[in-house]
């Protein structure tokens, strides 16, 4: 791996933008904001999952079948957090999370 990126800063990268996403999710009042913060947070999972497997184990498929399996799970999450932020819209009429305070619409 002559000219292959460091570790550290594949690391590095991941934490920002895990930190992003983090922000993201706890400061947004809006419910796709949030949507937004998690995926970003499961898009810097995939990049130390591909980061440890390209380092550590490049011969296995692990790393791989890991990834996939994430962004198979982000697929599901968001769209059924999609179709939660639509039927919740419909029933109170706002995105906002701090409006919406009961379970009954």
């Amino acid at each position: 791996m002559p000219n292959a990126i460091p570790l550290e800063a594949l690391l590095a990268v991941a934490a920002a933008l895990f930190c992003i996403g983090l922000f993201g999710a706890l400061a947004r009042r809006s419910m796709v904001g949030v949507l937004m913060g998690i995926e970003l947070m499961l898009n810097a999972v995939n990049i130390n999952l591909i980061a440890f497997w390209r380092y550590l184990t490049p011969s296995s498929t692990g790393g791989q079948t890991f990834v996939i399996f994430v962004i198979t799970v982000a697929a599901a999450e968001a769209a059924v957090g999609l179709a939660l932020v639509i039927a919740i819209y419909r029933a109170w009429q706002t995105s906002n999370i701090d409006e919406v305070d009961s379970l009954k619409g």
